[in-house]
C-alpha cells in the first residue's frame, strides 16, 4: 500500500475539514475541487488518517491520478497485493483489484489524487454501491464531467484569515514575525504559497517585512522567492511558479483553442478582488485577444465574438484558474503573479494598455452606477500597481488615469479627486515635463475638484494654469481659453461673482472671435454668464439670457443635444426664481420626458430634472406632491447613485426642508446626521454643507444672526466629524471669523481669531510665516473689538519673535514696529481709559 502523504508541517485544523469529513455515513464518494495549492491533497490525507484512527477504515489505497496509465499502474500494484493478480498484465491486475473491492469485507478507502481528466476513470471507478467502501477524488476540474462523477462535491478554498495567520506564525518556527498579516494579505491566504514563503524566509533568514519588499518588487519572479528544491516544505516538489502550468496548458488546449491563455493574461493585470466580465468582451479586448491568439498559435486571424470569449472564461473556471459568478471574474493574486512572470517580452506593455482601454469603454458617465465605478477604479489601481509604467509613453499617459480621478469627483469625493490629481500632476511633471499638455490637464482637473469641494486654493491653481497655458500655447489656443473658463468657475465658487463675470465677458468675446458664435464652447460661456447674472441678483436678466441662448443652441446643436437640454433646465429654474413656479414646473415636466427619452431614467441629469420638478411643484402650491416626488427621487438616487453621492445628500436636505413646518420633533437630529454625512463625504467647504448648517441654525430658532449660528454649527460639526487635528480646521474657523465680522460682531470675531491662531500654529508651526501673519491679524481684531491693551500685548510678542526670526531690518519686523506704535497710541487715548 502506497503511503498516505505526510501531514504538512504546522497543519491547520481547517474549517474545510468538516466539509470533507462530515456528512452522512452512507456517502461513498466525495469529490474535492479547487485551484492548485489550496490543500486538497492534505485534506484528503487527513480524511484518510482520521478514518484509520477512528476504526472506520481498515485499508487506504492512495492513487496519483494524473493520467489513466498512472491509475492503471497503481490499481495493478494493489491487485497484486490484495487479489493475487499477475504483475505481468497490469490491465487485468487492475480489473481484479476493482473486483476485489466489490467483494472484500474489509472497510476500504480509495483516494484518487489530482485527477486531471474525469475520462481517465472510464471503466476504472471504484465500486460505488459497496457499503464498506469509500472513494475520495481531488481535482482542479469543476466541469460537467466532474459533476457526472456523482457523490458529494466539496469546493476547497484558501485558508481563512485566522488559519493563515496561525499557520504562518507556526511555520516561521519562532522567527520574529514582524508583519505576518501583511504576508498573508499579499499571498491571498493560499496555503501552498504561505508554506513556501515561510520556507524561503527561514532558508534566507529574512523578515516578513523584507519578504514583502521582495514580493512587491516587480523585477523579481515568484521563482526567485522560494527556497532551493531540497528546502521546499512538506515534500512538495512543485513551486508556486509552476503549480498551475499544466492547468493553464490544458485549459488553453480545449475549445476555443488558444484563447484561455490570453484571457488569463488579461485577467493577470486586473483586480484579483473582482473583474467585470464585460471587460473581456469590449472591442479593445476582443481585438487584442484575436491578434494574440493568432500570434501564439499561428492560426488564421479572427476576432473572437463575446460568446467565444465567455467560453474561454468558462475554461478557466472549469480548471479552477478563475471563479466566475454574478458578472464578475476573480483570479487569485498569486496565480496572476505567476502568469505575469511568464509573459513574453513586450506583452505586459500591450496588456496594460488594452486592459485600461477596456475599463474606459465600460466606465459609466456622470457618477452613475457607483458600485461599478468603484470596481473599475479598483481595477485601474491594479493595473497601476503591477504595470503602471506601461500606462505612460514619452508623449502621454493613458486616459484611464484621468477617468479614474474624475470618477471620484463625480460621486462627490472632491477631496479625494483633488488629492488624486495632485499626485498625477506631480508624476506627469516628472515623466512628461511641467509644460506638457497632459501635465497641465492634470493641473486643470486639480483646480476643478478643489473648487467643487469649496477649497479657495482652486483660484490660485486656476490662475497658474491660465498663466502656464498662455505662456506655452499662446493666448488664442483653445486649451488656454478652457483654462480661463476654469478660472471663472473657481472665482464664482469662492464667492467672487463680479470677478467671474468679468472673466466670462472677456472670454466670450475671445471665443466668438476665435471659434465663432455657434461653437459649443462659445455657447457654454454664454450659459455660464447667464447663470452668473442670475446668481448676482438679476433674475430677469438671467431668464432673458437663457431664452436667447436656447434659440441659438437649438439651432446650432439640435433639440436633443445635451447642451440644449441643459439650457432648457436652467431657463426653467430661473423662471421659477423670477416668480413663475407653475410655468417652471410645466417646463421641467416636459424636459424630464425628453431626458428620459435621450439619456434614460437613471442618468444623473434626468434625476436632477426630477429634483427641480419636485421643488417647483411645491413652490407652485402642492407641497404634499413635492414631498412625495422627493421621497420617490431619494429612493431612485440611492439605487442609481448610492448613499454618498452629492445629489443623494442634497435630496435628503430637500426632503427635510420640504417637511420643516410639519416635521417631527426629532427633525433637528435628522439634520445633524445629514450634516455629519456631508462633512464626511463632501468636506467642510462644499456649499451643501453650508446650506445644511444654515437650515440647522434656523431650525434651532435661537437668538442672534442665523448665519453666525450656522458658522458656529459648521465649526462644531467639523470638530466632531474631522477631529481637532484635521489640517483644514484653521480654514473652517476662518469662515466663522468672517461670518461674525460681516454680522458686525467684532468681539466674537476677535475671540474666534484666538482659536484660529492656535489652529494655524498647530498646522504650520509657531514660527511659520502663516502663524506670524495670523498673530498680526489677531492684534488688529483685538483693536477693532475695542481692546487696545490686548492688541498691544499681542503686537509686542509678535515684534519680539520677528526680531528673533527675521532681524531688525526685515519689512515684516518694521511693520510690527508700526503696528505696536498704533496700538499703544489707541491704548493711551482717553476713550481707552473710560
Amino acid at each position: 500500500m502506497r503511503r498516505i502523504p505526510a501531514r504538512a508541517g504546522c497543519f491547520q485544523d481547517r474549517a474545510s475539514i468538516g466539509l470533507v469529513t462530515g456528512g452522512p455515513v452512507e456517502e461513498t464518494l466525495r469529490v474535492l475541487t479547487g485551484m492548485g495549492g489550496v490543500g486538497k491533497t492534505q485534506l484528503a490525507a487527513e480524511y484518510a488518517r482520521r478514518g484509520i484512527a477512528s476504526g472506520e477504515v481498515d485499508l487506504v489505497v492512495w492513487v496519483a491520478a494524473s493520467s489513466r496509465d498512472a491509475i492503471v499502474s497503481r490499481y495493478a500494484e494493489a491487485g497484486v497485493e490484495f487479489a493475487d493478480a499477475d504483475p505481468g498484465d497490469p490491465e487485468l491486475a487492475a480489473e481484479l483489484f476493482l473486483g476485489w473491492l466489490e467483494t472484500t469485507p474489509r472497510r476500504w478507502l480509495v483516494v484518487l489524487d489530482d485527477l486531471t481528466s474525469p475520462a481517465d476513470l472510464t471503466g476504472l471507478r471504484p465500486p460505488a454501491e459497496v457499503p464498506s467502501g469509500r472513494t475520495v477524488i481531488t481535482t482542479r476540474r469543476r466541469d460537467a464531467a466532474v459533476a457526472g462523477l456523482g457523490g458529494r462535491r466539496v469546493e476547497i478554498g484558501v485558508f481563512t484569515e485566522a488559519e493563515a495567520n496561525a499557520y504562518l506564525h507556526a511555520a516561521l518556527d519562532g522567527k520574529p514575525a514582524d508583519d505576518v498579516a501583511g504576508v498573508v494579505a499579499d499571498l491571498g491566504r493560499l496555503p501552498l504559497a504561505l508554506g513556501q514563503a515561510a520556507a524561503y524566509m527561514l532558508d534566507q533568514d529574512v523578515s516578513c517585512a523584507d519578504y514583502r519588499r521582495r514580493f512587491a518588487d516587480r523585477t523579481k519572479r515568484l521563482a526567485d522567492l522560494v527556497p532551493a528544491s531540497d528546502a521546499l516544505p512538506d515534500q512538495y516538489r512543485k513551486t508556486v511558479a509552476v503549480t498551475w502550468s499544466l492547468s493553464i496548458e490544458a485549459a488553453n488546449a480545449e475549445r476555443p483553442t488558444g484563447l484561455a491563455g490570453p484571457v488569463l493574461e488579461l485577467a493577470g493585470v486586473l483586480d484579483p478582488g473582482g473583474i467585470p466580465t464585460a471587460v473581456f468582451t469590449t472591442q479593445a479586448a476582443r481585438t487584442w485577444l484575436g491578434h494574440t491568439r493568432t500570434a501564439d498559435t499561428d492560426a488564421e486571424w479572427e476576432e473572437p465574438d463575446a460568446d467565444t470569449v465567455h467560453a474561454a472564461l468558462r475554461r478557466l473556471h472549469l480548471f479552477s484558474l478563475a471563479t466566475i459568478g454574478s458578472g464578475t471574474v476573480r483570479v487569485h493574486g498569486v496565480v496572476q503573479r505567476a502568469v505575469r512572470d511568464h509573459l513574453p517580452p513586450g506583452r505586459l506593455d500591450d496588456l496594460a494598455w488594452v486592459a485600461a482601454d477596456s475599463l474606459v469603454d465600460l466606465w459609466p458617465d456622470g457618477g452613475r452606477e457607483p458600485e461599478l465605478g468603484q470596481t473599475l477604479r479598483a481595477n485601474a489601481d491594479a493595473i497601476d500597481r503591477c504595470a503602471g509604467e506601461h500606462l505612460w509613453t514619452p508623449d502621454e499617459y493613458h486616459p484611464v488615469l484621468a477617468v479614474a480621478g474624475n470618477s471620484l469627483g463625480l460621486i462627490g469625493r472632491f477631496s479625494a479627486a483633488a488629492a488624486y490629481f495632485a499626485r498625477l500632476h506631480a508624476t506627469a511633471a516628472e515623466r512628461l515635463g511641467p509644460d506638457h499638455r497632459f501635465t497641465l490637464g492634470a493641473l486643470g482637473n486639480l483646480a476643478t475638484w478643489q473648487g467643487e469641494g469649496g477649497n479657495p486654493e482652486s483660484v490660485l491653481i486656476a490662475r497658474r494654469l491660465v498663466a502656464d497655458r498662455r505662456r506655452v500655447l499662446g493666448p488664442r489656443h483653445p486649451d488656454t481659453l478652457t483654462a480661463r473658463h476654469t478660472l471663472a468657475r473657481q472665482l464664482d465658487l469662492v464667492g467672487a461673482p463680479a470677478d467671474a463675470a468679468a472673466e466670462l465677458d472677456r472670454l466670450l468675446a475671445d471665443r466668438v472671435a476665435l471659434l465663432g458664435a455657434d461653437h459649443p464652447d462659445t455657447l457654454t460661456t454664454r450659459h455660464n454668464l447667464a447663470t452668473n447674472r442670475g446668481e448676482a441678483g438679476d433674475v430677469a436678466g438671467a431668464v432673458a439670457a437663457f431664452e436667447a441662448l436656447l434659440v441659438d443652441t437649438e439651432r446650432a446643436l439640435g433639440a436633443d443635444h445635451p447642451n440644449t437640454l441643459s439650457t432648457r433646465h436652467e431657463l426653467a429654474r430661473w423662471r421659477s426664481a423670477a416668480g413663475d413656479p407653475a410655468g417652471a414646473a410645466a417646463a421641467f415636466a416636459q424636459l424630464f420626458a425628453d431626458r428620459v427619452r435621450v439619456l434614460g431614467p437613471d442618468h444623473p441629469l434626468t434625476l436632477t430634472t426630477r429634483s427641480e420638478l419636485a421643488l417647483t411643484t411645491g413652490l407652485a402650491g402642492d407641497p404634499a406632491g413635492a414631498t412625495a416626488a422627493l421621497e420617490s427621487l431619494l429612493a431612485d438616487r440611492l439605487r442609481a447613485l448610492g448613499p454618498d453621492h452629492p445629489d443623494t445628500l442634497e435630496t435628503r436636505l430637500s426632503l427635510i426642508v420640504s417637511g420643516a413646518e410639519d416635521g417631527p420633533p426629532d427633525g433637528i437630529a435628522e439634520v445633524e446626521v445629514l450634516l455629519g454625512d456631508m462633512l464626511r463625504v463632501l468636506g467642510p467647504y462644499h456649499p451643501s454643507a453650508w446650506h445644511t448648517c444654515v437650515h440647522l441654525a434656523v431650525s434651532r430658532g435661537g437668538p442672534g444672526d442665523p448665519m453666525v449660528t450656522a458658522a458656529d454649527e459648521l465649526f462644531a460639526a467639523c470638530l466632531r466629524v474631522l477631529g481637532p487635528d484635521h489640517p483644514d480646521l484653521w480654514r473652517i474657523r476662518a469662515q466663522v471669523v468672517l461670518t461674525r465680522s460681516k454680522a458686525g460682531d467684532a468681539v466674537g470675531a476677535a475671540e474666534a481669531y484666538e482659536g484660529l491662531v492656535s489652529d494655524v500654529a498647530r498646522q504650520f508651526g509657531p514660527d511659520h510665516q502663516n502663524t506670524l501673519r495670523a498673530r498680526r491679524e489677531l492684534a488688529r481684531r483685538r483693536a477693532l473689538a475695542g481692546d487696545a491693551a490686548a492688541a498691544v500685548a499681542v503686537a509686542q510678542q509678535l515684534l519680539d519673535d520677528r526680531l528673533r526670526l527675521l532681524g531688525p531690518d526685515h519689512p515684516d519686523t518694521l511693520a510690527s514696529h508700526a503696528d505696536l506704535a498704533t496700538y499703544r497710541s489707541l491704548a493711551a487715548a482717553p476713550e481707552a481709559s473710560t
